[in-house]
């Protein structure tokens, strides 16, 4: 079961991966693309309305050869993030219009991002709930900005709920879920989402 948690920065989807990967150690955890080419690799990635296309691109491209991957569902991992995060966060930086980053290069993504898709088989999308508020960490490396984390929220809802654009291949689509409320009730949702695709 191919697994990627998705959205808006300081929501929790890390926690979930971690709880869920404590929980089924028969998971792999595919790492976040900034830890892996930033935090830990050569690059210098910045964000907000600093975003280039070299930032997103290259973890757009990172995550989706990861995602490539794993060819089968009968291959167990959970990605902390999708592709799809990539066109969220490319979308804020051209609205700035601060760097290179603008509408056509948000739209010349969609068609690889689609096609990735169909490698996944659950996208579970964490979204920000006034139920369920998630204070930000100063951790040194996520930016602690409600308004950014809350702007890039409203352009994963439109993805997800709105079908802003139209990312799901028509062809063996991944089962959209959003997982909210406490941590034990998200991995609760996604064992929910794993049982209605068949698998464990």
């Amino acid at each position: 079961m191919r697994i990627a948690v998705t959205g808006s920065h300081s929501l929790g989807k890390s926690t979930v991966v971690n709880d869920w990967v404590a929980k089924h150690p028969d998971y792999l955890r595919e790492e976040e693309p900034y830890r892996a080419l930033g935090l830990r690799g050569p690059y210098e990635i910045l964000f907000r309305d600093a975003s280039t296309r070299l930032h997103n691109g290259i973890q757009l491209y990172y995550n989706i050869a990861r995602v490539h991957r794993h060819a089968t569902s009968a291959v167990k991992v959970v990605f902390d993030r999708a592709p799809v995060d990539y066109l969220a966060y490319s979308q804020f930086t051209a609205e700035c219009g601060t760097t290179d980053i603008d509408e056509r290069f948000v739209e010349s993504m969609v068609p690889a991002v689609r096609e990735s898709l169909d490698h996944l088989d659950i996208l579970a999308f964490v979204p920000e709930s006034k139920e369920w508020p998630v204070e930000m960490e100063d951790d040194g490396i996520r930016p602690v900005d409600y308004e950014y984390r809350d702007r890039v929220d409203a352009i994963f809802k439109q993805i997800y709920r709105e079908g802003r654009y139209a990312v799901m291949p028509a062809a063996n689509p991944p089962l959209l879920v959003e997982l909210t409320g406490p941590r034990e009730q998200r991995l609760e949702q996604l064992e929910a989402a794993i049982a209605l695709r068949g698998g464990s």
